[in-house]
């Protein structure tokens, strides 16, 4: 299963969840109901995934990260959660010489490693509200943040091409798991954007007449990364 079905899988589950719970609970016993109360607690979450997803036109951008990070959940109601979250990015991306010929094994070389953090705020909403079914409680959400350079290979061709800060903005769907009182499990899929801006070397002619970036092609592009990862946290 690809990394974007087991998104789309996270998001569906999350609105079956919910569907299942309003159609089955009226009729139950409240000391058998597989209903529960999710506690109202806030919390630490700590998180390993896996960020993949689109280089870009000039297939500079960077992607196949290993992640790890940790999120802060603060309960706003019964429905609704703020996080607020920052995580590592282990990823690589690819060096790009414009000034070299198409055929050179100079044009393109890597993969490159290349880690970059990330710190957002995010809204959920818990698509079953207050409670949860057989301890599975589905949401859906989204946020904004930053992306920035930590480690990489830097300029190394001096085109002018630098990962720098990027905005970001995500949807998200994911399922909470409550084994016990305080503990909880947690998978989530994320889809992530952020925008590249690539330098005008990227337009020039290198020697043989070709050019990294199309001439038509614009410097900026808008990136799409599937975010899958699972985490562990604890209700206070």
């Amino acid at each position: 299963m690809t990394v974007m079905k087991r998104c789309l899988a996270v998001t569906l589950l999350g609105f079956l969840v919910p569907l299942s719970l309003a159609l089955g609970q009226v009729g139950h016993n409240p000391a058998s109901s597989p209903y529960r109360d999710i506690p109202w607690h806030s919390g630490p979450v700590l998180f390993v995934g896996h960020l993949s997803g689109d280089r870009g036109t000039a297939d500079a951008g960077m992607s196949n990260a290993e992640t790890v990070g940790a999120r802060y959940e603060l309960q706003a109601g019964r429905s609704l959660l703020f996080q607020f979250i920052g995580a590592y990015l282990m990823g690589d991306r690819f060096i790009l010489n414009p000034a070299a010929d198409s055929s050179s094994p100079a044009r393109k070389t890597g993969p490159h490693p290349s880690n970059i953090g990330a710190a957002e705020i995010a809204l959920q909403l818990k698509l079953t509200g207050g409670k949860s079914w057989h301890r599975l409680a589905p949401y859906v959400g989204t946020g904004l943040g930053l992306a920035f350079d930590i480690d990489s290979p830097g300029d190394t061709t001096h085109s002018g091409y630098t990962f720098g800060t990027k905005f970001t903005i995500d949807l998200m769907g994911g399922l909470r798991w409550y084994p016990t009182r305080h503990l909880m499990l947690n998978a989530d899929g994320r889809l992530l954007w952020w925008r590249l801006k690539y330098p005008v070397s990227f337009h020039s002619t290198a020697p043989d007449g070709s050019r990294v970036l199309p001439i038509y092609k614009d410097v900026t592009d808008w990136t799409l990364h599937p975010w899958v990862s699972l985490g562990i946290g604890w209700n206070f």
